[in-house]
């Protein structure tokens, strides 16, 4: 991260006209959040420095008719770590004529290390300033064939909901950037800050961050084909009973390698990596089915009820019953 000061974030929002007010409101209150909780657990934590820019000074009127007053205008702004790039209603062709000031200093912003954060339509205009050509993008699903035939040279991904590349995130959707945002607090503020952020906010999303984005260079970044192999196993025999030490004699590795070779692929340990998969699965299982929590233990491979919720109270800090409880309160509320 590259702050103006060691102790501060700063965070830019740009606005222009007809643009979702809610692709700006909901990354702040949800940044906020991340800092208040890191704020009440450690007093030195970063500090939120958030401005919104704009061409002018003078007010943009959002699709919702709500006036938002600029902070700055571009050229004064302060140089930011994060700029957020608002989702628009409307084909956002007309507008790009309009805000040629704020595409340059996209481009500026990005090749003085500021990481840029698009939302659905919005991404138009970092794919304006010409620094997405060559890079992988997604966009808002009703203007994935426009943004093909405006912009050839960006490698549009519209199945998948975020892409990252470099210092570049695009996201589909407003869920999407909610699930960036989470991202970004967990990289400022720590996993605990992040899970905070997402069980006030976002219980439904139910899959984690890295399962939904497109990552450039992602596949030449882990070459170890057979930590991938060992990866799609874990995946495909979750109720498995067998030890790490016997998988590692299946795939005629030692135990030793197999942690090493896992570790310096993917970061963590294999045993790890294993724990992580079963509990999303478990997520998933106690949002969508009706199996009861044993049944759910037994198909991600614990062998009773307790070592789930301990797991699920050590990583989520809610007991299986209170997740599910919460997740289907929003998910299948018929209020």
């Amino acid at each position: 991260m590259n702050s103006n000061s060691t102790n501060n974030v700063h965070v830019a929002l740009v606005l222009y006209d007809h643009m979702l007010s809610t692709s700006v409101s909901l990354p702040v209150e949800m940044l906020r959040a991340g800092e208040a909780y890191a704020v009440r657990n450690n007093k030195r934590a970063k500090r939120l420095c958030i401005e919104m820019v704009s061409e002018s000074l003078r007010p943009v009127i959002t699709r919702a008719l709500i006036k938002l007053q600029p902070d700055e205008t571009v050229e004064r702004a302060a140089k930011p770590d994060f700029i957020f790039i608002p989702s628009l209603w409307r084909n956002p062709r007309p507008l790009l004529k309009k805000y040629p000031k704020v595409i340059k200093w996209l481009s500026d912003m990005w090749h003085e290390n500021t990481t840029l954060i698009g939302a659905g339509t919005g991404v138009c205009f970092v794919a304006e300033s010409g620094v997405l050509n060559n890079h992988p993008a997604t966009t808002h699903w009703h203007y994935v064939e426009q943004f093909k035939r405006d912009y050839p040279q960006v490698l549009l991904k519209p199945d998948f909901f975020i892409t990252q590349s470099e210092r570049m995130y695009c996201a589909a959707s407003l869920n999407a950037l909610a699930d960036i945002v989470v991202h970004i607090i967990h990289q400022t503020y720590g996993e605990d800050a992040a899970q905070h952020v997402e069980r006030n906010f976002s219980h439904e999303i139910r899959k984690p961050y890295e399962e939904q984005r497109y990552l450039e260079g992602d596949v030449d970044r882990h070459p170890d084909e057979l930590i991938t192999q060992i990866q799609f196993w874990m995946r495909t025999n979750l109720i498995s009973s067998l030890s790490l030490i016997e998988v590692a004699n299946n795939f005629s590795i030692s135990p030793r390698t197999l942690t090493r070779r896992f570790k310096a692929a993917t970061g963590i340990k294999p045993s790890e990596y294993w724990q992580k998969l079963r509990l999303q699965s478990a997520q998933d299982l106690l949002a969508s089915s009706n199996l009861s929590i044993q049944e759910i233990a037994f198909q991600v491979g614990f062998q009773d009820q307790a070592n789930l919720t301990r797991l699920f109270k050590k990583t989520l800090k809610l007991t299986p019953r209170d997740y599910r409880a919460t997740v289907r309160k929003k998910l299948f509320s018929q209020q």
